[in-house]
């Protein structure tokens, strides 16, 4: 993967910066921001107006002065996610800092991250049950939506009952890939 480092001043000063870059990859562009705690959040199609708005969203989320240039924090998720588009990662191992997320959101997340392993799926409502709101596969897609990490955190992995992909923060095209990559749905023909 190459990797697009810029750095500059966002928001007020905080004693602990957010590390941050933007990174190739087969599904295009990803902005990776990392804290003291771990990985925090991974953005799809990270075009240069989409990584300013992390910034600032960023900026506003942790009070970060400076968001710095990625050295130590973000080495280990580059290397596993290169590993995991090139089909030898099937487990991401990564500190992950869960602080953009909260209550049932996290609840739901964490269930995902643990019980849904690479190739396979999982519907919403069955999730829902999981985490015991049977019921809820409505939120549990509002959780999906609001999800931090996702790749990491696979809410690409969770579809519709029925059989459809449901809905996706990265677009179905890249649901569709990411699906493809784990063996999930054939890969396109052409």
């Amino acid at each position: 993967m190459d990797i697009e480092v810029e750095t500059g001043p966002v928001g007020p000063e905080r004693a602990a910066p957010t590390e941050w870059a933007v990174v190739e990859s087969p599904i295009g562009p990803l902005f990776l921001a990392a804290t003291e705690r771990g990985l925090v959040r991974v953005e799809f199609h990270a075009t240069a107006e989409r990584r300013e708005r992390m910034l600032d969203r960023l900026a506003g989320q942790f009070g970060v002065g400076a968001v710095e240039r990625a050295a130590g924090r973000l080495a280990e998720p580059v290397r596993q996610l290169d590993r995991y588009f090139a089909g030898g990662l099937r487990a991401f191992d990564l500190p992950l800092d869960w602080s953009l997320t909260t209550g049932f959101n996290r609840q739901v997340l964490r269930e995902l991250a643990r019980t849904v392993p690479y190739g396979t799926v999982v519907g919403y409502g069955e999730l829902a049950g999981r985490v015991g709101q049977p019921g809820a596969a409505q939120a549990v897609g509002a959780a999906m939506g609001a999800n931090p990490l996702p790749l990491v955190v696979p809410c690409h992995r969770v579809v519709e009952s029925g059989g459809g992909l449901g809905g996706f923060g990265g677009g179905l095209e890249t649901k569709r890939q990411l699906l493809a990559l784990e063996g999930v749905l054939p890969a396109p023909l052409f």
